[in-house]
């Protein structure tokens, strides 16, 4: 099966009556959304009321541009996604004379520009036109536990010796700054190629000080730390010899645009073949607006996926966010919420040499993802407080210097940050130490054996503490750490070859019963079609550990009325009732936020 006719069947397997259409904000004061999920992007407001309707082509809009073409007057940049790609002459002669052609997204048959608000609705009526979106701020997705011995680095490393050599990984984020950890053993640079897609701003520097990060935690050697540079450890990535491909999406403050990032992604794809680039480390994100079948980012990461690229990506930093009152669920991110790519929570590791003790960050982005009901997380990995590559003169860096991990003497090389942007570029690294052992293994495969060796031994409740000694409350489920914990060693002991798609499920809701189920397209190992192997977990009344599997109507929740696992069922209303909510915004996970205890 395809991964577009797995996508359609996805679709068609929600009830979408009772599908709402998520909407979310920031406040009006911010030019766009945060850097690292994690500046104030526990934002969101849901908006289910009608819109209004241009000649029979609303569907043609998305609902926040809908609202935005309810005005009379105005200029709006949006991303125009075509059945067929048109010529520039045919948008001028047929469309839109006045229209300023801004960039061609070729990958997704789109075409950036800069239109007015009146002409939106005769730019709809062409019946080439598939489907019309704003041009979306995007931002990161954001401190050194020891993470090695958490994912099982320490053991795959002793065991193999893979360090990522001659595979590419494409970080798509702030830039990369030069550092000696990511030079190769000659003293030449790792990052064999750099661009800039930030609007008006050429320069590939990092200038917010958060890709340099990303870039460490996947490639850094650990030169220059450790206890003959005065540190008391050595801050490595997992790969420490891939080559980066730094794609500069995101300007000196953490913000960027739709447009950009699918630019960024197509140019990842052209330049797959000189940089055999098998991997794209996306530590950034936006809310969800629609279907992942409509979003163009969305689209962008699965014309990646497609072309044997995997994609990595952070879930977000809102699940401590309640203000669609569910307690924190169904806040993962676009373009987490496609079901082709991987999707990644964050952990924290008590800053103990053993998992046994790990939790899931209170912060970490909770499925299902709205619109869509995917199961979301992936997988998760250890997130919080990493240590890793200093950007120095950053916004980051000048904002947050409390987080520099300087040596007993001397200048930090080194810096502290939280969150799921941090995980992400720890499964990235794996990834890219299987396709260094088997370069043979597509996407689909290398998504399969990770989430089917993912270590699942969580306990069922956890509580946590920010630095302000706010109390977190956390239950484990499926839609809070997916599959599992990262274990790099069990990934790489594994020969399984998975068939078909390796798409995320779909959690759907039965009126009649009362019950949510999972429905899945997925993977088929030997012939039994399974979600997460063997060892996977069932959710009805009560955890079930143990042997159990997820098949095709497994009950996720029980025939109770409570969802979440909490007293209110206002969650479920959110998620799949037809209730118009609307909320006001709510800051979950700053960038000066020291992750948590």
């Amino acid at each position: 099966m395809s991964l577009k006719n797995a996508a359609k069947k996805l679709m068609n397997n929600n009830d979408r009556s009772q599908i709402t259409c998520g909407r979310e904000g920031r406040p009006p004061s911010s030019p766009g959304l945060s850097a690292a999920w994690g500046r104030v992007v526990g934002l969101a407001l849901l908006m289910l009321s009608a819109m209004p309707s241009y000649a029979g082509s609303t569907a043609k809009f998305s609902a926040d541009l809908q609202h935005r073409a309810a005005g009379a007057g105005g200029m709006v940049t949006v991303i125009v996604q075509y059945r067929q790609m048109p010529t520039e002459s045919s948008i001028r002669t047929t469309q839109l004379g006045g229209a300023a052609i801004k960039s061609k997204l070729h990958t997704i048959r789109a075409v950036t520009m800069r239109v007015p608000v009146s002409m939106l609705a005769k730019l709809a009526q062409d019946p080439n036109v598939a489907y019309i979106t704003p041009d979306r701020p995007v931002s990161l997705t954001a401190t050194n536990e020891d993470y090695t011995t958490a994912v099982e680095a320490d053991v795959a490393a002793a065991q193999f010796a893979f360090d990522g050599t001659g595979v590419g990984v494409a970080i798509i984020d702030s830039g990369v700054a030069d550092h000696g950890d990511l030079h190769d053993s000659s003293g030449a640079s790792r990052v064999v190629y750099s661009q800039s897609f930030v609007a008006g701003d050429t320069t590939t520097s990092d200038k917010f000080g958060h890709g340099t990060h990303v870039a460490g935690l996947i490639g850094g050697t650990g030169a220059n730390s450790g206890t003959a540079n005065g540190y008391l450890a050595k801050y490595a990535g997992v790969a420490p010899n891939v080559n980066i491909i730094s794609l500069r999406v995101l300007d000196s403050n953490g913000f960027g645009t739709d447009s950009q990032v699918i630019a960024a992604i197509q140019q990842a794809i052209a330049l797959q073949s000189t940089y055999n680039i098998r991997v794209i480390n996306m530590s950034l994100g936006r809310p969800v607006y629609e279907s992942y079948t409509l979003d163009p980012v969305c689209q962008a990461v699965e014309s990646a996926w497609q072309a044997g690229i995997v994609v990595v990506v952070a879930a977000g930093n809102r699940g401590r966010d309640k203000s669609m009152g569910t307690h924190g669920f169904a806040t993962i991110g676009a373009p987490g919420n496609d079901p082709a790519v991987i999707t990644v929570g964050a952990s924290r590791t008590m800053g103990t040499a053993t998992r046994v003790d790990d939790a899931v960050a209170s912060y970490s982005s909770k499925g299902p993802t709205l619109v869509d009901h995917l199961v979301k997380p992936d997988l998760v990995a250890p997130g919080n407080r990493l240590v890793s590559l200093r950007a120095a003169g950053s916004t980051l860096d000048r904002t947050y210097s409390q987080f520099d991990v300087a040596p007993l003497v001397g200048t930090a090389k080194y810096f502290r940050l939280s969150g799921t942007s941090m995980a992400t570029p720890l499964v990235s690294g794996a990834v890219a130490l299987m396709l260094q052992q088997n370069p043979s293994l597509t996407p689909d495969q290398v998504k399969a054996r990770l989430m089917k060796t993912a270590w699942k031994g969580f306990n069922q409740y956890t509580q946590s503490w920010d630095e302000y000694g706010n109390n977190y409350a956390n239950q484990y489920d499926i839609f809070t750490y997916g599959a599992g914990y990262l274990d790099i060693d069990a990934a790489l002991n594994n020969t399984d070859l998975a068939t078909g798609v390796a798409v995320s499920p779909t959690a759907v809701y039965d009126p009649i019963a009362g019950t949510v189920s999972i429905v899945n397209t997925s993977v088929v190992w030997g012939g039994t079609s399974v979600v997460w192997g063997a060892t996977s977990v069932v959710w009805g009344n009560s955890v079930v550990w143990g042997a159990n599997t997820i098949t095709s109507n497994s009950v996720v929740w029980g025939s109770t009325s409570v969802v979440w696992g909490a007293t209110s069922v206002s969650g479920f209303s959110v998620v799949w009732g037809s209730t118009s909510t609307t909320v006001s915004p709510m800051a979950a996970f700053s960038d000066g936020d020291d992750g948590e205890n």
